[in-house]
Order: C-alpha cells, then structure tokens, then sequence
C-alpha cells in the first residue's frame, strides 16, 4: 500500500476512533446512582468479509462503475443510554492492495466506508431526533462522498421480540462531484433473535431509500448516464451465534441506482466472521 498523506491518516483515525466509542464509551458514574454516562446497553466487534458480487451484477455494471468481488475488515460498535443511542461502523475495503490498484485496472482499488447514526430520545415518546453521516472513499480515483441525514425517527419491539427503528429526513450530500442538498432519505433498521437446534441465531435487516435527488448530483456522480431520482440500498443478514466471542453469518446486499452505477440492479453475497470484543 503507498504511503498515506497526513489528511488521510488523520481522517482514518477520528473516524475509526468514533466508531470505536460508539461501542466502548466509559461508564464514569457509580453504580449507587444512575448517571447519562451509563450505558444500558453495547456491543464491539472486529470482522473479516468476503462480498461476492453476482455475475449479473458483474456483467451490468462492466461498462459503468464496474463491481469486483473484495475482502473488507470492518470495526462495528453500538451503545444505548437513558437519552439515546449510537451505532457505528468502519470498513477497511482491500486492506492488501494499493490505492491505485494496476492488475485489476483501478476495481480492487483500496478503498474505506464508514458510518455513524444517532437517535436522541425525544423525552418518553418512542420518537427521536435522527442523523447519520456516511463517507465513502476510493483512493486510487481521488473519490469521495459523503452523506448526511438529519430528521426523525421512532423505535419499537414487538411482543414477539423484533425491533424496529425507521427513520425520515432531509439528505445533503458533500462529494468531489457534486455538494449540497440532495432530496431525501427513508430507511429502517429490523432484527430478530431466535433459538434452532439449541444453537443462537439472528435475523437483521438495513435498509435505504432515497427520493427526490437533485438531477446535478444524479448527472455527475454516477458513471455512463444520468441515474433515477429514486435510490434503493440495503443488506438482509443471518447472524449464527455459536459462542459469545465468536459470530459469522452471511448477508444479500442488495442495491438499485447507487453504488456509481445507473439504472441497473446490484446484487451480492457476503460472507462474514465477527469476533465479539463486548
């Protein structure tokens, strides 16, 4: 891998560090009195990932925004408090390979993504105050964007034991192809756990919708044509829990007119193994 410029290597750092907080923040309080600082709830772990883009996705995206399959190494954590909750990740996407990759003509490219989404409670009620920003970089083409959320979201668990947090709200977009508002974005987060042949299991479920984008940002941020105004993007994920340090699982991504590519559905399969740090 080529030498990281000090914005980069900064930029790694605040933002991994983030992620690591979400699901490792202290508790300083004592236990005799509860405080904001105590956490209710929190996880952290570090996985391996294998995305295997379908052949079909392969063959429609060869000529605009072309998907090669990749290993990424990602820090995931999440913390749940009297007043709010936080969830964050950051994916390392060729961790091997240089920024500008030549034996694959720039598609196995090292490349990083990131996340971090907050509800703060509004009071008792199930509502929140939702944000959530997004960065995507790939190095070798100098590419970046970056997508903020800011409107309202809801939770709620179901006797049955699913839970279920849908957000709306205003998106705005800061990239090197286009930067300002960018319509809006929909989406929810689901999961259920259940019990099979006396082994631990879960079902989760991300999911994004975009709508109204502006036409500047669907002309020049995405490769070949102009895309849609509607966006779809989101992962449906089997998680097997054979012990408490160790989960692996695999999941469908899923994706239409995002990604670079217009016009055309994405698919993959992802292969991962979690080791559990809380």
């Amino acid at each position: 891998m080529t030498a990281p410029t000090l914005m980069r290597t900064s930029y790694l750092a605040t933002l991994s560090a983030g992620v690591l907080m979400a699901g490792i923040t202290p508790v300083l309080a004592n236990d005799s009195q509860a405080q904001p600082l105590d956490r209710l709830w929190s996880f952290a772990n570090v996985s391996v990932n294998y995305l295997d883009w379908s052949n079909g996705t392969e063959r429609r995206t060869a000529s605009n925004a072309a998907k090669s399959d990749f290993t990424y190494v990602e820090i995931e954590g999440g913390a749940g408090f009297s007043w709010g909750e936080f969830y964050g990740f950051f994916d390392f996407e060729n961790p091997t390979n240089d920024q500008f990759d030549e034996s694959s003509g720039g598609k196995d490219n090292f490349r990083t993504a990131g996340k971090i989404t907050s509800h703060i409670y509004l009071g008792d009620s199930p509502l929140s105050l939702y944000a959530h920003v997004y960065d995507f970089r790939d190095y070798g083409y100098n590419g970046r964007e970056q997508d903020q959320i800011l409107g309202l979201g809801y939770r709620t668990t179901f006797a049955n034991g699913l839970w279920f947090k849908p957000f709306i709200g205003a998106a705005r977009v800061q990239s090197d192809g286009y930067t300002g508002m960018n319509g809006y974005m929909a989406g929810w987060v689901a999961g259920y756990d259940f019990a099979a042949l006396d082994q631990n299991f879960s079902v989760t479920n991300w999911h994004e919708q975009t709508f109204g984008r502006d036409d500047d940002y669907l002309e020049q941020n995405y490769v070949g044509d102009k895309a849609g105004s509607v966006g779809t993007n989101g992962a449906l994920s089997l998680w097997w829990h054979p012990t408490d340090l160790i989960t692996t699982g695999i999941q469908y991504r899923y994706s239409d007119n995002k990604l670079g590519t217009p016009n055309d559905y994405q698919n993959a399969m992802i292969y991962s193994v979690k080791l559990n740090l809380l």
